[in-house]
């Protein structure tokens, strides 16, 4: 027992002098991280990816609709979908292999990449002029693209353990601000001609490409972010006994007995036989199909006309409606959200709120029923309810940490780029299918049977449920 304790600490410190992880780690020991400055970088890299995904769902309905490749009005909304899902189809094919290269060669050189990305072909998304230069920017977009299961592995090496909670918040936090500002951009930004005239004449460049400005600003933003990251410190350890002394340490800290170092040796055979990281990835991967379905669904049910369900909105309307959203999130997130979170557990959290946005959801069909300033208190009230109930911030920080202590270092950038791909795979199908299933409950909104998007809200539902569901064992595995 004396000997476990003094070798230990002198594991701990070994440290290489030049190796970038070993710094890093010094620098947790000794307590000399700037942790505003590494949240920063989060912040940075995570709205970088996320601007993107989320800025095109305002505007998508016009944009496929000034391509006039839709047959009728009631196909739009599959077209809109084949738009929505290109990009995560192209980051489903290749996030593992970019959380291979995060393993092998470090975070940073991945994140600065896929920023780089952003600012190259979401740039040339802007200036697209019929669908399939969309689908294919969107897609190639996707597919170099590989930041977010990196920035996952870097936030919570970048700072200690007990502080890793924090780093892996930040990702989520950032994620759902860019889930609402990057609508906000659409809604506000899109077609400036017809919205700023006295700003952007009639027959200029901002007529011809009317979808470019959102886009701009956000690559404007991406390029800055790439600037700042070159100073982004490097967490991966390149000295050659970096994964066996990782070993060592994390036998040691998780006991001598001969049953704890099987377990060890078994769970790192293959990180695909890791139950307690791949029953985290399944449940997250359910929720953000969901989740992605939901932001679809209700741009285009919202852009859609009365006469198909819809509420017949403009960009601007459902901007405003994202963008009062976002800032309840973000005051809920700074104020009441760990207390809420400590009280209920994260866990369990996720199953209440899973529960009661239910028959939320149900009720949004009904509010066509609405209009002028009753409708409006009425949808932002939904919106901020269900933004908040939605779950994916409060499921995704649990089951963040979840993976990432399921696995070593040496894993860390694989096993969050493997839960990057499965959440692609699912959210590939989601605005695809949302779209698809929107525009069949439009071309039936006098069924007697839940007519129009009643269906479709229905089905999104069906899908939290069955999520709601896997948070209970046995399914879900926690590991200690």
């Amino acid at each position: 027992m004396e000997e476990e304790t003094f070798e230990k600490p002198l594991l701990k410190k070994n440290y290489h002098e030049n190796c970038p992880g070993c710094k890093v780690d010094q620098a947790k020991e000794l307590k000399k991280d700037v942790s505003f400055r590494n949240l920063s970088y989060i912040w940075l890299a995570v709205l970088c990816g996320t601007l993107p995904v989320a800025s095109l769902f305002p505007f998508v309905y016009f944009m496929v609709k000034d391509f006039n490749i839709a047959e009728t009005e009631e196909d739009i909304s599959t077209y809109a979908g084949y738009v929505g899902s290109s990009m995560m189809l192209g980051r489903s094919l290749t996030s593992i292999l970019w959380g291979m290269i995060s393993d092998r060669y470090g975070r940073k050189p991945v994140i600065i990449i896929g920023i780089i990305t952003v600012v190259i072909f979401n740039t040339l998304f802007g200036l697209s002029t019929n669908l399939w230069m969309a689908v294919s920017m969107r897609f190639l977009l996707g597919c170099l693209n590989g930041l977010l299961g990196p920035i996952k592995a870097y936030a919570t090496e970048i700072f200690r353990e007990e502080e890793q909670a924090l780093g892996l918040s930040t990702v989520v936090a950032a994620w759902g601000v860019g889930l609402v500002i990057g609508p906000a951009l659409g809604g506000y930004l899109a077609q400036p001609v017809l919205k700023y005239p006295h700003i952007f004449p009639k027959g200029s460049f901002w007529d011809r490409f009317p979808y470019f400005l959102p886009c701009f600003i956000i690559s404007a933003f991406a390029f800055a972010s790439a600037i700042a990251c070159i100073w982004l410190p490097e967490t991966l350890h390149n000295h050659k006994d970096s994964i066996e002394s990782t070993k060592n340490v994390e036998a040691l800290e998780v006991g001598s007995s001969e049953a704890d170092k099987d377990r060890m040796i078994q769970r790192d055979k293959s990180i695909f036989r890791n139950w307690p990281l791949m029953s985290s990835i399944i449940v997250y991967c359910i929720f953000s199909l969901h989740d992605v379905a939901y932001q679809e669904v209700f741009s285009l049910w919202a852009l859609s006309p009365l006469r198909l369900g819809g509420l017949n909105f403009t960009t601007d309307n459902v901007g405003n409606v994202l963008a009062i959203s976002g800032v309840a999130i973000l005051i809920f997130q700074l104020t009441l959200y760990r207390s809420v979170q400590k009280a209920c557990g994260p866990i369990n959290l996720v199953r209440i709120t899973g529960v009661l946005s239910i028959p939320l959801l149900q009720c949004f069909p009904f509010m066509t029923m609405l209009s002028g300033f009753t409708l409006d208190i009425v949808i932002n009230i939904a919106s901020i309810l269900k933004n908040l109930m939605i779950v994916s911030e409060t499921i995704a920080t649990s089951l963040f940490l979840l993976q990432n202590k399921a696995v070593k270092q040496h894993q860390r950038g694989t096993a969050n780029s493997i839960a990057m791909t499965g959440m692609s795979i699912f959210k590939t199908i989601g605005p695809a299918s949302a779209g698809a299933l929107l525009s069949w409950s439009q071309k039936h909104i006098n069924d007697f049977f839940l007519p129009g998007t009643h269906i479709v809200f229905l089905a999104l539902n069906i899908v939290e449920g069955l999520g709601v569901l896997l948070m209970f064992k046995p399914f879900l595995s926690v590991k200690n």
